[in-house]
């Protein structure tokens, strides 16, 4: 989720769901090393729980950044070995990674020395040649050796050449199976199941076999979708509340940020999908889109698009 589930959207969502874990966009261990780290990690008590999702490829690196995650309050470390961004690529991490599963059992370890909380893994289910059920397993099983727990497979691999990060999320078809038969190898292992979810009883059914589903497209492009979550997930209450709702709790934190010296339009990219498939819904994205990359927009400017919608 580069570039998307930044700390404001974080806190655009957590208003929607009191439980979900949520994890921030993927922060490089060089960055965090050789970068600003309290910039980086920079994120708002509200948004808990919330794990801290890196990337990199050189273990005491990696393990260097890890704790300073864990010191800066994150529930979670997740080691991310599927995302196919050029960016990625060139680093030699992300999920070219799958290719050397010696070396992430290596990263995994230094990390889980370094700190208390969970190390996880996010991975696909291979990547360009090696893209068979058994080598997938070969490589769960040896990162699983150096005491990664938990593995959250994105059902489609990577394809390293040819493709954008945006036709990574697409063009590969999906393989289900595929993260099934982890579990079945690997019964005492957590494994949630990522990619091409898009409503809760999808969620439901993986749930049967599975030990959790992480949603991302779906939740930030339609975040409306998130409504019932905790209603259908963890047993809480039915929320009565509308879309517009949600925006104006998110009006409050917007305010106290553009007091800071925080560009509206770094906030308001994130509701854009919240009136999806709603009457008016296209003329507010046009709005907010168009207006809030203003010198000095505000508050109006939200307002002014929401009279489309009501």
């Amino acid at each position: 989720m580069m570039d998307w589930t930044d700390r404001h959207d974080r806190m655009f969502l957590r208003s929607f769901s009191n439980n979900v874990l949520l994890y921030t966009e993927m922060v490089t261990s060089s960055a965090l090393e050789f970068g600003d780290a309290k910039y980086l990690l920079k994120h708002n008590p509200e948004e808990y729980p919330v794990a801290l999702q890196i990337g990199g490829s050189k273990p005491e690196e990696l393990a260097r950044g890890a704790r300073l995650g864990e010191r800066a309050g994150f529930c979670e470390i997740n080691l991310n070995v599927g995302c196919p961004s050029d960016r990625v690529k060139s680093g030699a991490f992300g999920a070219c990674l799958m290719a050397t599963p010696a070396l992430v059992a290596d990263c995994v370890k230094s990390m889980k020395d370094a700190v208390n909380i969970p190390v996880t893994v996010k991975s696909r289910i291979g990547i360009d040649d090696i893209d068979s059920e058994a080598q997938l397993l070969d490589f769960i099983g040896i990162v699983s050796e150096s005491g990664c727990r938990t593995f959250i497979i994105h059902a489609r691999k990577a394809l390293l050449n040819g493709l954008s990060p945006k036709e990574n999320r697409e063009i590969p078809p999906l393989k289900y199976a595929r993260v099934l038969a982890v579990k079945n190898e690997f019964p005492t292992l957590e494994v949630i199941v990522n990619g091409g979810i898009t409503n809760f009883q999808q969620a439901k059914d993986f749930l049967k076999n599975l030990d959790g589903v992480m949603i991302g497209r779906e939740a930030y492009q339609n975040p409306f979708f998130l409504n019932d979550v905790d209603k259908v997930f963890f047993n809480g209450s039915s929320r009565e509340k509308k879309r517009e709702d949600y925006l104006l709790e998110y009006i409050s934190y917007i305010k106290k940020e553009l007091q800071l010296g925080t560009p509206l339009k770094h906030m308001t990219r994130h509701v854009l999908g919240l009136f999806k498939g709603e009457a008016g819904g296209k003329k507010f994205r046009r709005h907010l889109t168009e207006n809030s990359i203003r010198k000095n927009a505000g508050i109006e400017v939200i307002e002014e698009a929401l009279q489309f919608v009501r």
